[in-house]
């Protein structure tokens, strides 16, 4: 053979293989550790020989196991108490359904309810514990409520004088995206408990410290706390990036598109518009008997936000058990439009619902434009009135940005102090 075709033969066989090469940084995914897995990995070290509870659901697992059964199982670890959030252990509740306890059929463990009567461990749910543990998947916005709950059960430990635990777990909206007013006093509630940004990019851990740190929940600041710390994750890689296995953390967010706009499509909560939950794409999509579907895609992509466009669609809120039994305006045909995510590092979910919600306060009919938004409901999610005034007022969505980005700079300085991961 020709000493030169051979040269090149060999060279293409060799830059076809290097191109598929397992540490090829543009086809490798990153391997990621759980605190869960890395805290099996470890022999359950940081819980050796303890009694112990464990706040948790369905997004609990490492493998193919859930972490409660794993630690049933453990011969150095008594599980004595399992605590349930929203939606519940097994994550099929609706969206503020009561919780109640029960026993665990999995392991025979009884499961204390922390979202009924009580959101925060009462003494005789943490009779006869060494400590607690926390492992629930967040998504990142503040008013998703599992770290209200984490909040609530810090403190119930430190009166308790009990060790905490938390296994951390990623953010899936990254570890940089900061957005929104930081929660003034006074407007503390379930769907925000910590004076921070809506998105305020950090994970559970890191969250953890802050709030025995800055003392946010009373009596935190001599907790006995332990973070389990993710391996091979950072700040810039989003659930997207992962090829990690998608476990819906609340039925309502049932892949990772919805969780990356529901910090901002959350806010038609607080509207008489549907944020499309009673439909399989809640929060991808929002709408009202009266809106202009085609009118408000237009006037939305003319804008050109940041990794997103918008489709006009029609839907009927139905009643989907597990998901939504009584939405709003349950059974009446309404337009709107859907979000479509084309780059997910590009989105920044805040700001865009912004806009979301300034199209639509410019398309509803006069007679209609006082009974838009809902005051008090926007006073919680926002954690201020200012989002209110300003929009009803007129404000334009970039205005109402500009006047988060001094307090989102503030808070960044503050975080500073207590991110883990690069």
């Amino acid at each position: 053979m020709n000493k030169s075709i051979f040269f090149l033969l060999a060279l293409f066989t060799f830059s076809a293989f290097a191109g598929c090469a397992p540490d090829d940084p543009q086809t490798t995914e990153p391997h990621i550790r759980t605190g869960a897995e890395r805290l099996v990995e470890q022999e359950f070290g940081v819980i050796d020989g303890m009694r112990v509870g464990l706040i948790t659901n369905h997004t609990a697992v490492v493998g193919d196991r859930h972490l409660a059964d794993i630690l049933h199982e453990a011969e150095n670890v008594e599980l004595v108490a399992l605590y349930g959030p929203e939606h519940g252990i097994r994550g099929d509740a609706d969206a503020g359904a009561r919780i109640d306890d029960m026993v665990d059929e999995q392991t025979g463990v009884p499961v204390f309810s922390l979202y009924g009567q009580t959101r925060k461990p009462t003494p005789e749910m943490l009779e006869g514990l060494d400590a607690l543990i926390f492992d629930i998947q967040d998504i990142g916005p503040r008013f998703y409520t599992y770290i209200s709950t984490m909040g609530l059960a810090m403190e119930a430990a430190a009166e308790h004088d009990l060790r905490f635990v938390v296994l951390d777990r990623i953010n899936p909206l990254g570890g940089n995206l900061v957005e929104g007013f930081v929660l003034e006093p006074g407007f503390e509630s379930f769907v925000g408990q910590f004076p921070i940004p809506v998105t305020h990019g950090m994970t559970v851990g890191e969250l953890a410290l802050m709030v025995r740190g800055e003392e946010f929940m009373e009596g935190v600041s001599a907790l006995d706390l332990h973070v389990v710390e993710v391996r091979g994750w950072t700040r810039d890689v989003l659930w997207s990036d992962t090829g990690m296995e998608w476990i819906p953390p609340s039925p309502n967010i049932p892949d990772f598109e919805t969780a990356l706009v529901y910090p901002g499509s959350c806010y038609f909560e607080a509207t008489n518009a549907s944020e499309g939950r009673g439909t399989y794409e809640p929060f991808l999509q929002v709408g009202a008997p009266w809106a202009d579907g085609e009118q408000l895609a237009t006037m939305l992509n003319d804008r050109n936000l940041p990794g997103l466009r918008f489709e006009a669609v029609t839907f009927t809120p139905e009643s989907i058990q597990g998901m939504s039994s009584r939405p709003k305006l349950l059974g009446e045909e309404l337009q709107g439009v859907k979000y479509i995510v084309d780059d997910p590092h590009a989105v920044v979910p805040v700001a865009a619902g912004m806009h979301v919600l300034e199209a639509f306060y410019a398309s509803v009919p006069d007679e209609q434009r006082d009974e838009l938004f809902n005051r008090a409901r926007f006073g919680r999610l926002g954690g201020t009135d200012r989002l209110y005034d300003m929009l009803t007022a007129g404000a334009t969505a970039e205005e109402v940005i500009a006047a988060w980005e001094d307090e989102v700079a503030a808070f960044r300085e503050l975080r500073s102090l207590y991110l883990i991961y690069e």
